[in-house]
């Protein structure tokens, strides 16, 4: 079976926004008795530990009860990726089994980033679940589903996995390799750029699998950092919102003499950017790079930014001429925002950054790296140099710390009842954020982690470090280690 992929002119019709509203079957026969692992059900996805989470029959059993989903909302051809961590490919095959009992046309990608899972879907597909653990450690893995355009997430997601998983007849695998035409339809930007001196880091991450094709087709001169698909991960964790796995990559941008390093985590959709100083250009500071440029062409236009984005963004913007909105954390809750407010451009502190205005409205980072070296091509000056012009903030990076999955609520609504007692300024638009007169201090929980996010800015080093020991303080009162947050050492040094 062969599908249209009208490559030079075709945009992805992702145009429904928030939570995606299933016809879950009514259940009867069921052929499957595993249950899925609960604790493996996130927000928006499936993730856990394999072998203690996870395992093939979890894997199997989504893909069964998946189908009946699918059935029941007219959907068959199914596309399937994965990561390279060394369990994917057996979640893969138990994963491909489930669907084809299902009565599912599987349509197997292979090997690659999230954003191309996606990218298949938008050619034509029902639908695809991608197998992966995103940016967590190595032992760690999990799924992605979406059904038509839209993820499956929250009550959705709760409903699809207790689901009835039922045989049918039809199921067949097919394979589908989109690697070519996911790698021509990105190259399509390269006559907009400059020739820069990029580095790319793919962490050994699943952008390792395409990256080598795609830079070939672009102009200036490419150093490769971490190509090499490894489930290891063997140079540094696959996470670029922390600022220690962007080490090695701010090194060779200085050494290379380099415009710009970028940096992906393990899947491909969240991304990390340095400047050619060497300096790490954080996401919501990338937001407003990409905005600075969107708004030129699209005059008052909206950005959505999240709840731990600095004031500098949604400032930026207005003073840009645009309209900022301020939105949950969440890559999906981003991406519905986006489109609720018919937004061009939407993104979070994660690295999640999601273009609404081309390409298929995705949270895709290889996509993102080259709209930002297209809006580097269009502007004078380099990209320190827009980082450098920023007014001038101190702040913390996102930092994640532990607290087990059923204590985060709890800790958010005990320090939230101590705040309403004190009187404070407090937004709940996603957890608390706490303005005072020093800045702000944000606490939420995770959606993806058994972990609470934590970030605090403020306009000077001793103001920052009024705020990271009143949200420690807050912390310690309730059990969760702080230290890791701002050490009190490094604040004072200013």
């Amino acid at each position: 079976m062969s599908l249209s992929a009208a490559e030079g002119s075709k945009t992805c019709a992702h145009e429904r926004g928030g939570e995606l509203t299933l016809h879950i079957p009514v259940p009867r026969c069921v052929t499957s008795s595993h249950a899925i692992n609960p604790d493996a059900v996130r927000s928006y996805d499936l993730r856990g530990v394999v072998g203690r989470d996870l395992g093939l029959g979890d894997a199997r059993a989504l893909g069964l009860a998946y189908a009946n989903v699918a059935r029941a909302n007219g959907a068959r051809r199914i596309a399937v990726g994965r990561d390279g961590r060394t369990s994917s490919p057996g979640l893969e095959r138990a994963l491909i089994a489930g669907l084809v009992e299902g009565g599912m046309i599987v349509y197997r990608c292979g090997l690659g980033p999230t954003p191309q899972l996606y990218f298949a879907v938008s050619e034509g597909l029902d639908g695809g679940i991608m197998v992966t653990g995103s940016h967590n450690p190595p032992g760690e893995n999990g799924f992605k589903i979406v059904l038509g355009a839209d993820p499956v997430y929250g009550d959705a997601l709760q409903a699809l996995v207790r689901g009835e998983r039922r045989a049918a007849e039809g199921g067949r695998v097919e394979s589908f390799p989109v690697v070519g035409s996911y790698v021509r339809r990105l190259a399509q930007m390269a006559h907009e750029m400059k020739p820069f001196r990029v580095v790319w880091d793919c962490g050994h991450g699943a952008v390792g699998a395409m990256i080598g094709p795609l830079v070939q087709r672009l102009p200036g001169e490419h150093v490769l950092l971490n190509a090499t698909v490894d489930g290891t991960f063997p140079a540094h964790h696959p996470d670029p919102s922390v600022a220690a796995n962007l080490r090695q990559l701010q090194d060779r941008v200085v050494t290379c003499n380099a415009d710009i390093g970028i940096a992906f985590d393990g899947d491909g959709d969240r991304i990390g950017v340095v400047d050619s100083k060497g300096a790490i250009l954080w996401p919501d500071q990338l937001l407003l790079f990409l905005a600075e440029d969107v708004l030129r062409s699209i005059p008052g236009a909206t950005v959505v930014g999240d709840v731990k984005s600095s004031r500098v963004l949604f400032d930026g913007v207005q003073r840009l001429g645009g309209r900022a909105v301020m939105a949950p954390s969440g890559y999906v809750l981003i991406r519905a925002a986006m489109l609720r407010e018919q937004a061009p451009l939407a993104g979070e502190m994660s690295g999640h950054i999601v273009v609404g205005d081309d390409w298929c409205r995705v949270d895709d980072a290889i996509y993102v790296a080259l709209r930002t070296l297209v809006a580097l091509s269009r502007r004078s000056g380099t990209l320190a140099d827009f980082r450098e012009n920023l007014p001038g903030t101190v702040s913390t990076p996102e930092v994640r710390l532990f607290c087990p999955a059923f204590r985060k609520q709890q800790v958010i609504n005990e320090v939230a009842a101590r705040l309403l007692n004190s009187g404070a300024r407090v937004d709940r638009t996603d957890g608390l954020r706490v303005m005072t007169d020093a800045g702000w201090w944000l606490l939420r929980a995770s959606g993806t982690e058994s972990k609470l996010a934590v970030r605090c800015e403020a306009s000077d080093p001793q103001g920052l470090l009024e705020l990271c020991r009143e949200l420690s303080e807050h912390l310690r009162r309730n059990g969760v280690d702080a230290a890791e947050l701002c050490p009190v050492e490094r604040l004072a040094a200013g």
